[in-house]
């Protein structure tokens, strides 16, 4: 009896547990609900930390598979958490806007101005009033700052002339910029808004029209915004001819009471000046109230100029002729500086941002009566 071999079986192949693992349904089942770092890395055949690289802008992610990633991120609506970057970095994802100024409008603007450099950037704005005149507003800041692990900070007037927060947030490593009127800081982290030159532009303005007696509403003396503008309009009396009297120039607030309460003791003087500057148009916006007051007319009686540009000056009537301050811009900027990638930005000092503030005239002012 002869015995045939038998042919030997064929080894079955056996799957690795990786390519187990891909070609099992839950590798490309969509997740379900909000997804996670962990359903972009597994979708995408990479782990967590390549989604993180992409996440991050790290060039050591090969562009199709930063593609992919980013591709499955776009799909699925993925957003990162801010929180868990912020322990990954050891800040929080978050940029704080510092502020003590009594003008809400100029506040608002400076927020959307920031907001448009954050948006796509990953970052969040943050607001924190203060008031400058406590003696504990700095420790106040830096409590603010390290609870809220900010990556970086905008200082508005006041607050951004005051070198000693300066100093502080650097005790602290914390990026900053400082919106002024004079240059203050290193070029990179000043956006400069001439303020001087704005107010000496008012004053050759209302001059040319042939005024000669002139008020001032100046903002409070420990604001330099208001020693700049209300400078300037001094300077430019001075050399088109005119000096201006010390009882001719009031110290306001930066507020509509103020401007009301500035321009009723200018106009009581005799003679009382043709033409009023008030130093922001919350303050030229009083220095109508008061005018109506005393059965004056704006501008046969008197003309008026203000400052910012904001959206009440087109308002009042007759629309206010004003320095025209793109205090948006200012925001964006200041916001800008902060996500360079170089810190702080190497500029020369005549390379610094800068605003460049210019008089929008409207119906406010015309040439005097007498």
């Amino acid at each position: 009896m002869s015995l045939e071999k038998k042919a030997p079986r064929k080894a079955k192949k056996v799957p690795s547990r990786a390519t187990a693992k891909a070609n099992a349904p839950e590798a490309t089942a969509r997740p379900v609900g909000r997804a996670t770092i962990t359903d972009i890395a597994r979708l995408a055949g990479v782990s967590k930390k390549t989604v993180s690289r992409v996440i991050n802008g790290s060039e050591l992610v090969r562009g199709p598979t930063r593609d992919k990633v980013q591709s499955l991120m776009d799909e699925l609506g993925y957003t990162p958490d801010p929180q868990a970057r912020g322990l990954a970095f050891r800040h929080a994802f978050l940029i704080g806007l510092v502020f003590d100024n009594p003008t809400a409008q100029y506040i608002v603007n400076i927020q959307y101005g920031a907001l448009d450099a954050l948006r796509g950037s990953g970052f969040e704005l943050v607001v924190h009033p203060c008031d400058s005149k406590n003696p504990d507003y700095i420790a106040d800041i830096r409590n603010f700052v390290q609870r809220q692990k900010l990556y970086g900070v905008v200082l508005i007037p006041r607050v951004s002339e005051d070198q000693a927060l300066a100093e502080a947030l650097q005790e602290l490593g914390v990026r900053y910029t400082r919106i002024a009127s004079v240059p203050l800081d290193e070029p990179g982290r000043m956006v400069l808004t001439h303020d001087r030159r704005a107010g000496a532009e008012v004053a050759d303005y209302l001059e040319s029209l042939g005024h000669r007696r002139f008020g001032l509403i100046t903002g409070p003396k420990r604001y330099r915004s208001s020693l700049e503008r209300g400078g300037g309009f001094v300077e430019g009396l001075k050399r088109r001819g005119v000096d201006l009297p010390a009882s001719h120039i009031y110290e306001g607030g930066y507020t509509f009471e103020s401007g009301v309460a500035g321009a009723e003791a200018l106009l009581q003087l005799s003679p009382r000046p043709t033409a009023i500057f008030a130093c922001n148009d919350e303050m030229a916006a009083g220095v109508y109230k008061a005018a109506q007051r005393m059965g004056l007319s704006i501008p046969g009686d008197l003309s008026v100029v203000g400052y910012d540009d904001s959206p009440l000056a087109r308002q009042l009537w007759p629309a206010l002729s004003t320095i025209h301050l793109p205090v948006r811009d200012l925001g964006r900027q200041a916001a800008q500086l902060l996500l360079s990638k170089e810190w702080p930005p190497v500029l020369d000092p005549g390379a610094a941002v800068t605003v460049h503030p210019h008089l929008a005239v409207r119906d406010s002012a015309q040439p005097p009566r007498n």
